[in-house]
């Protein structure tokens, strides 16, 4: 029995990574998806007034995350009781923003719980992958990729779980978004438990954490991998901006959007043991080619759609979403083993980098393509013209195809050792 104890041990310790990851996972793009519905419903907020104030936290979410990942370098001895704090952060924000009547004006009330829920999330995002690189140092060979199958396997069923969750409660209770915060802080409760001994704070401590960026920043390869992140995230924010237009007008398929969600994400999730498993076998990048080349195809065939296409769309969710799990699974495993390869430290504030490039691709892509779109002549929910249409098809693939290709194009010539 004593042979068998080592190879359950690390499983155990992975399995606590994946919830954590699950619980960060749901306040993340869930919450842009219920909060401003909620707020418009029960306290009759325009969505004008609520988008202004999303756009306004978004742009502060973006810039905080190197500050954040200087904040997890300078305080990682003490790494525990920050990440206690910042989880008890997020599920009281939560709790704030569903189920307790705003005390002050419920725009202000959406701003400061949101602002909340945001900051810990982002500081736990952080953190969180900054101790995976001194956590996939204690797992022998191909650690970094077996600790990303379970980190973003369990990322993606949160989404999936958070997306779906207030409709489900809305079965067993009239309060369904209060359910939701009271288990959201049962699962920070339980999901915070069961790190409690993995926030080591281990690795390279830097004497001054004003230098926490220079690791990072100093290596080739290292720039080079957050060069190629915010590339690769562009697509994705591409066609996430665009995702709810292109079912309504272009596929003629409003009320699919949820099940099409659901089914992106869900192929996401199931997708990441394949790509961590092909990885180990055949290598980080060769893999991650194949996912953006399937990703390039889903892409080209969107772009052929037309009124009516649904079924074939929901292919290309699978696909897609298919190729979603292995950016999300070994983009940040290499950057991760890059990191430990150097061995220099400041792996949080390399990681505050990281968070601020993929959130970056968000911001400019909702800054430059719905303009773009309205001057096309796209106007949603009516009926629209052939070439907005067109437009909007060219937007929402073939777009994200050609940024696709740079991507591919740069991590093809990209020399990443192995070891």
């Amino acid at each position: 029995m004593t042979a068998t104890l080592p190879a359950i041990a690390p499983r155990a310790g992975l399995a606590g990574w994946s919830l954590f990851a699950a619980l960060i996972a749901m306040a993340g793009l869930p919450i842009y998806i219920h909060a401003p519905k909620f707020y418009v419903d029960s306290y009759g907020l325009s969505l004008a007034a609520l988008g202004g104030v999303l756009a306004l936290l978004r742009l502060f979410d973006v810039v905080q995350d190197p500050v954040l990942g200087w904040l997890a370098e300078a305080g990682r001895k003490r790494r525990a009781l920050w990440v206690a704090l910042a989880a008890a952060l997020m599920a009281l924000s939560m709790y704030g923003l569903f189920a307790v009547t705003p005390p002050v004006a419920p725009l202000l009330w959406f701003a400061v719980t949101l602002s909340g829920l945001f900051t810990a999330f982002s500081f736990l995002t952080i953190t969180f992958y900054a101790e995976g690189v001194a956590k996939a140092a204690t797992l022998g060979e191909n650690g970094h990729l077996r600790l990303a199958g379970w980190r973003e396997g369990g990322s993606l069923a949160g989404v999936c779980i958070a997306a779906v969750a207030p409709v489900a409660l809305l079965s067993v209770t009239d309060a369904p978004f209060t359910a939701f915060a009271i288990l959201f802080a049962a699962l920070a409760a339980i999901a915070t438990l069961a790190m409690r001994h993995e926030w080591t704070g281990q690795g390279t401590s830097l004497a001054n954490p004003l230098h926490a960026f220079r690791p990072a920043l100093a290596d080739p390869l290292a720039r080079r991998l957050l060069l190629i992140a915010l590339l690769n995230a562009a697509p994705v924010a591409v066609t996430s901006t665009l995702f709810l237009f292109f079912v309504e007008s272009r596929l003629g398929a409003a009320g699919m959007e949820g099940p099409l969600l659901l089914l992106f994400f869900l192929s996401a999730a199931l997708s990441t043991p394949l790509w961590s498993r092909a990885a180990q076998r055949h290598s980080a990048r060769p893999v991650l080619l194949a996912g953006m080349a399937l990703a390039i195809a889903s892409f080209l065939w969107a772009a052929t759609l037309t009124t009516g296409d649904t079924a074939a769309f929901a292919i290309i969710c699978a696909a897609s979403g298919a190729a979603l799990g292995a950016d999300m699974v070994l983009l940040p495993a290499l950057f991760a083993r890059r990191l430990g390869q150097i061995g220099q430290g400041g792996e949080a504030a390399a990681f505050g980098l990281w968070s601020f490039v993929s959130k970056l691709s968000l911001a400019l892509a909702a800054a430059t393509l719905l303009p773009a779109l309205q001057s096309a002549g796209f106007t949603p929910g009516a009926a629209n013209a052939p070439n907005a249409l067109f437009a909007l098809s060219v937007l929402y693939a073939l777009v994200p195809c050609a940024l696709k290709v740079l991507a591919i194009t740069l991590l093809a010539v990209t020399r990443i050792p192995e070891v």
